[in-house]
């Protein structure tokens, strides 16, 4: 078939045949009230299979020339002066955290047994690589119907230990940025933003408006299937400041000391020059390590199908936003039986779900069974409550490991009381008005059941 062709002609005969097989074989189909709606689902078409498919040619496999241009496209798109790539949103967190426990830092330097507060409402790994550590998690309630932190609580929850706070913009909602990043300039202290959950959001700041993971001193991406854009699995790091880069890079590479790309060696020219630690003078400098580190890259499959996600990126977003606004809408005669989300103040997110709390009258529950029933997939907010989780057994009974502010009685309601429902790009406005149908009729069901 390639007889007489260059590869680069050959390349393009299999990416249209690829082209080709997208559109055939991967066209949605039309939406019937017999199918099951997914609270998310990975939007796409033949660039990303393009892309994919390319990359793969090249059989280079780990990261390379989509790499950097993901990082370079994303850092530009978030307004901020370095990104790395990372095999998942949960690594991301895990080096984002792991970043500030470098020696570089000096005095500010986390270290065991210093604290860092957070939420009990959210993901658990936004706070497992601070328990791993060994550093202690300082647990703050959270605010309805915003689902973010009661920035009310931060001063009660400071102390002569505190390093850094570590937050999830919920659902791609905003925290209170304003709040929270003047607590952290007032006590030296560093803002970890996670924003798996918001790419995309706004936020106005003296105002100017910008967008959510550029506040802080770093901020973390995933781009698991479910979230704003995919790359399979996958996350991003990113940051502003250069000395946390250089840390972020040496740990997500094995903990090197070495800034040399992959497959590309003695960049700086003094390669066998120096003398480290206690190594003999000259040792390659490949092979010194500043940090104990890990590897957390990707793919450069991976980045390829991302680079092609970012171009969809400002359309998905204005399309989650249409889905909230629409769904909320058509819930508003419900607002009796339902807590519906709000913004905060000053943002414009980019949601990546619908939560709701049943008010008095509607158990969670039975409401959730009656949704999912009939084809509309719901979720609870994650961890609920993370410290009633069985992973934290142990700490609870030892009494060892954690600090709480309050008894953390609004995140024992979103425990109990609330879900979600989806509003990604994918959702049609049938779908939409289908899904507040079927949560209007499950309502009115589960009043019927306890009269």
């Amino acid at each position: 078939m390639f007889e007489g062709l260059t590869e680069t002609q050959a390349r393009e005969i299999i990416l249209k045949l690829v082209d080709e097989y997208c559109k055939r074989y991967h066209r949605p189909k039309a939406f019937s009230e017999e199918d099951k709606i997914p609270y998310a689902s990975r939007i796409y078409d033949s660039e990303e299979m393009r892309s994919l498919v390319d990359s793969a040619l090249e059989f280079w496999l780990t990261s390379g020339r989509y790499t950097e241009r993901f990082e370079a496209e994303l850092a530009s798109y978030l307004g901020v002066r370095f990104c790395s790539l990372v095999n998942s949103g949960s690594s991301a967190n895990l080096l984002a955290f792991m970043a500030l426990t470098s020696p570089l830092l000096g005095e500010r330097e986390i270290r065991r047994g210093d604290e860092v507060i957070t939420v009990a409402a959210g993901f658990p790994t936004t706070v497992a690589p601070i328990v791993q550590f060994g550093a202690v998690p300082v647990f703050v309630d959270a605010t309805l119907p915003q689902y973010n932190i009661d920035v009310s609580q931060l001063e009660s929850a400071c102390s002569e230990r505190t390093k850094a706070v570590m937050l999830a913009h919920t659902l791609g909602n905003p925290f209170n940025i304003a709040a929270v990043k003047a607590f952290c300039e007032k006590r030296s202290l560093w803002l970890i933003e996670d924003n798996c959950d918001a790419l995309g959001s706004e936020y106005t700041l003296s105002g100017e408006r910008r967008l959510t993971g550029s506040f802080g001193d770093i901020g973390t991406s995933s781009f698991y299937p479910a979230h704003h854009i995919t790359t399979g699995e996958g996350g991003a790091v990113y940051t502003d400041n250069p000395l946390l880069h250089k840390i972020i890079r040496s740990m997500r590479d094995w903990g090197r000391d070495c800034v040399c790309p992959s497959g590309r060696d003695n960049l700086c020219g003094r390669r066998f020059d120096g003398q480290y630690g206690e190594l003999p003078p000259g040792y390659d400098h490949k092979y010194v390590y500043s940090h104990l580190g890990y590897n957390l890259k990707a793919t450069d499959m991976q980045a390829a199908i991302g680079c092609a996600q970012l171009k969809k990126l400002p359309s998905f977003v204005e399309k989650r936003r249409r889905n909230f606004e629409l769904l909320k809408a058509e819930l508003r005669d419900a607002e009796d039986h339902l807590i519906l989300p709000e913004p905060c103040e000053g943002s414009n997110p980019s949601w990546f779900g619908f939560i709701m709390t049943c008010k008095n009258g509607v158990e969670r529950d039975r409401l959730v069974r009656l949704i999912e029933s009939r084809g509309v997939q719901t979720r609870m907010l994650f961890a609920g409550n993370l410290i009633r989780q069985p992973c934290f057994d142990q700490m609870r009974s030892t009494g060892f490991g954690y600090r709480m502010v309050g008894n953390l009685s609004v995140t024992d309601e979103i425990m109990r009381s609330s879900f979600w429902v989806g509003v990604y790009p994918g959702l049609t406005e049938e779908m939409i008005c289908y899904m507040a149908k079927v949560i209007k009729e499950a309502i009115s069901d589960c009043r019927r059941a306890r009269v």
